[in-house]
């Protein structure tokens, strides 16, 4: 089971906790609703571990600055929305803290994980960030919601400690560090992959990123069909082709790994065999043999969807995951495309290269 692969860590009771670097939390909101509220109410309860809470209320309608100030927390005002990054971006310039540690405002955090964070750069200087995961109990018990966060759970709890990219919903990095690399990239005006452009950057410069699955932060957001596409699509998977084409790298870590790409090149094949059985049926023995390609490759993930949440979640969970890599495999190949034409690159990009 996934949840395994986390190591016994001492309790911060057990922890020393004097020279503790300070944490300024960085928290970007526009319209955060009752989920906000959530929010800044878990952070009450673990705030007296931060030097300060700022609240960045980008171009919100709804008040949650007002909510954030009643919350007896910083709060930078943006006239109009000027999208995640660059919000985050204007906390980290008023924060005194030496960790900024960024927090969205769909996530709950536990009173023990800013010290955890604090306590993870004390114990290793030599990291220049770190990021975190959720937990395994969604706060939104519809289907979509639970898929969809327990997946990312199951896939941080699976990966290298060793990372390749930040995360804007629980990562912190060193302030000194943040700044020198020029922070997030503002040109992403919607939440995108602008935290994973940024531990590219990281990376590039040689730094250090280490995921620490021991943090851990519940989601609270509800996915819906369409709003869980769109943002799969449009906001990440498209964004991240044309990051990945840029770079010219693929990292063999969380969703990029091996297994997945395999299983992007499978679930193709399937659609061939299915498509060919309408003019040969002995197709359908291919299609047979990849479903069972598929299903063996991706058996760990089934296995802890079932021991998570039962068997007739994993069988909604195969369709989706399925659906997962169709799209996936499609934003590629339409990003792949678009970079040809329109950079007209000298080089040949092979999917199953790892340049790490």
């Amino acid at each position: 089971m996934a949840s395994s692969t986390v190591q016994n860590l001492p309790s911060v009771s057990e922890i020393t906790v004097h020279n503790l670097p300070k944490v300024s939390v960085i928290i970007p909101v526009y319209n955060g609703g009752e989920n906000f509220h959530r929010c800044l109410t878990s952070m009450a309860k673990a705030a007296s571990s931060a030097l300060e809470v700022i609240v960045v209320a980008d171009g919100d309608t709804d008040g949650s600055w007002l909510l954030a100030k009643n919350f007896g927390v910083k709060v930078i005002r943006n006239p109009k929305s000027v999208g995640p990054a660059k919000a985050r971006n204007l906390g980290a310039k008023v924060a005194r803290g030496e960790v900024l540690f960024f927090v969205d405002a769909d996530v709950e955090i536990y009173p023990e994980t800013i010290d955890k964070v604090a306590i993870a750069f004390q114990q290793e200087p030599e990291i220049a960030a770190l990021i975190g995961c959720y937990d395994d109990a969604p706060g939104a018990d519809n289907f979509l919601s639970q898929y969809k966060n327990l997946f990312h759970h199951y896939t941080h709890q699976t990966a290298s400690e060793q990372a390749s990219t930040f995360w804007g919903a629980c990562g912190a990095i060193r302030r000194d560090v943040f700044l020198e690399i020029g922070g997030f990239d503002e040109s992403y005006r919607h939440p995108s992959v602008e935290d994973i452009e940024l531990g590219y950057r990281l990376k590039h410069h040689g730094y250090q990123i280490k995921l620490c699955k021991h943090i851990q932060v519940k989601h609270l957001k509800c996915w819906k069909v369409i709003s869980l596409l769109k943002a799969e699509i449009f906001y990440r998977a498209l964004p991240w082709t044309a990051l990945i084409l840029r770079d010219r790298q693929i990292i063999n870590d969380l969703n990029l790994n091996l297994t997945n790409r395999i299983s992007v090149v499978l679930l193709y094949a399937l659609l061939g065999s299915v498509i060919a059985a309408c003019w040969w049926t002995s197709s359908l023995i291919l299609t047979f043999t990849f479903s069972l390609a598929l299903l063996i490759l991706n058996a760990s993930v089934y296995q802890f969807f079932w021991e998570k949440r039962g068997f007739s979640f994993t069988l909604l969970t195969i369709f989706w995951h399925w659906l997962y890599y169709l799209y996936s495999g499609l934003a590629f190949a339409i990003g792949l495309v678009r970079h040809q034409i329109l950079n007209k690159p000298r080089y040949s990009f092979r999917l199953f290269q790892n340049f790490s």
